[in-house]
Formats: structure tokens, sequence, C-alpha cells
């Protein structure tokens, strides 16, 4: 099965704002930021890390044993399948609670501070509370971290989730369309390909290759994104709401329209 040289992701933008007033700086004091990546290196996480690496090696093994036995390429795939889940299934019984933990400890922290919302740190170029070291302390502790028994406060600062988006209507015709366009390109670029003789021509169809689809993606997903914002930047507006950001990006709180949205968009 070929693969396409670059991926087609319709994917909205992370931070939308929503003609948000002058008095933003203001009213987001109650916004507090995470480094995740300060996590990596605890020990829970490190341990997690080497039994998932140890359990790794002996499916290695078992992996290449399997395979030997193998007589067809349906019997490889389904081998390798089956080693894949077994493989995902050990990461998740080992990081799982981890990041429950983690997402707990985060919830437990922005309820002792006060904090409406709390976003990945990445995003934030200026303003906000940092509460990771608060939030590491609480993980290294042996306490139990309990749910909390009430939701996050009402938040000025919403969320989506772009992925939800793809069976609109106007991203399946795009998609549709830009299936098609990829296939066709890559029948003519993989022709030209197979005659090229030398390195330097295969990297100058290549490059071709890459700029048709760019140029493509450009004109035919970016009006698709474009429309995905300006519809949530106008339900944000109705709403009252300041910003609207990833969920991927949410750690804690903060308000879901992903829903209206994608209601707007299949209208």
């Amino acid at each position: 099965m070929k693969k396409h040289l670059i991926p087609i992701i319709m994917a909205a933008a992370a931070l939308v704002p929503a003609c948000a007033p002058a008095s933003t700086a203001t009213d987001l004091t109650d916004l507090g930021y995470v480094d995740q990546s300060a996590f990596a290196s605890l020990p829970m996480f490190n341990s997690a890390r080497q039994q998932l690496a140890s359990f790794q090696s002996s499916l290695n093994g078992q992996y290449n044993a399997a395979i030997r036995g193998a007589h067809t390429a349906s019997d490889r795939q389904r081998i390798y399948n089956d080693f894949q889940n077994r493989y995902a299934n050990e990461q998740r019984v080992l990081f799982g609670p981890l990041f429950e933990r983690v997402n707990l400890a985060i919830a437990s922290v922005a309820s002792t501070r006060k904090l409406s919302v709390v976003v990945d740190k990445r995003i934030i170029i200026y303003g906000g509370q940092d509460v990771t070291k608060d939030v590491v302390r609480l993980l290294q502790s042996n306490q139990t971290i309990l749910p909390l028994g009430t939701a996050p406060p009402p938040s000025p600062i919403g969320y989506v989730d772009p992925s939800a988006f793809q069976n609109s209507p106007q991203a399946k015709a795009a998609n549709d369309q830009m299936n098609t366009f990829v296939q066709q390109q890559q029948r003519i670029y993989g022709a030209q390909l197979a005659h090229a003789k030398t390195d330097a021509q295969k990297q100058q169809i290549a490059a071709a290759y890459n700029k048709a689809i760019a140029d493509e993606q450009a004109k035919v997903l970016k009006p698709v994104v474009d429309h995905e914002q300006d519809v949530a930047a106008s339900i944000a507006r109705r709403r009252g709401l300041l910003l609207i950001i990833d969920h991927a990006d949410i750690l804690y709180g903060a308000t879901d329209i992903t829903a209206d949205v994608q209601n707007a968009l299949s209208k």
C-alpha cells in the first residue's frame, strides 16, 4: 500500500481570538499553566518506562519467533496486529493510572489556587500563573488525590476539538477532493521517479510533488479550516468567551463549544 508523502490533516489553529476586549489581561488572572515536560523525569514515569522497555524486549523475542512461523502475508499481518495490541495494552496499564494521577493533581492544585482554567505551558507567551511546581510536589507526595466534588468554575476561555469537525459536509468534500488529487499526483510523479537517473533528478521530482500537494492543500483545505475558525469565533462572541483553545492544550476547566460548532457546520 502506498503512503502519502504528505499527510492530509484538517486541523484548526490552536488558539482562536474571539475579538476579546482590551481588558482581557485582567479578565484572565485565574488562568494557570503547567509545563508537562516536568513530569517525564519523575520516578513514577521513569519506572513505568523501564517496565515498558523490559516488556517490549520480551515481546520482541516472542514476535520474532511467531513471525518465523507465518506462512502468508495475512498471517504476518495478524501476528503484527496482535503484538501491537499487546504492547499498546501494556502501555495503557502502566501509564494510564499515572496520567489519571496527573489530571487529579492538576485539578486539585487549580481548585486550591482558585484557577478556572489550566493550560499547557507551550501556548503561553505572557501572563498566567505557573503551577508546575505545585503539581509536581503533589505528585511526589504519598497522599491519595481524590477527584474534586465540584465542577470547575465558569470560565471566559473556551475550547474545541478540531477532529470532531472531520464529518462536516465541507470537510468531507474537501478531504475527498484532496485524496483524489494526491492519488493523481502520485501516479504522475511516481512515473517520473521511475525514470529518474540521478539523485538530483529524484530530489527535484520530490520537491515538485511536495509543492503541488502543498499548493492544493492551501487551495482546498485551508478555506475549510478558516471557515471552522470563523464559526468558532462567532459562537465564542455570542457566548461571551474571550479565547478559544484547542482541547489538546486544556488541562483543566474551560468551556467546551465543540458541539455548538459541529451543529453550525452541519447546516
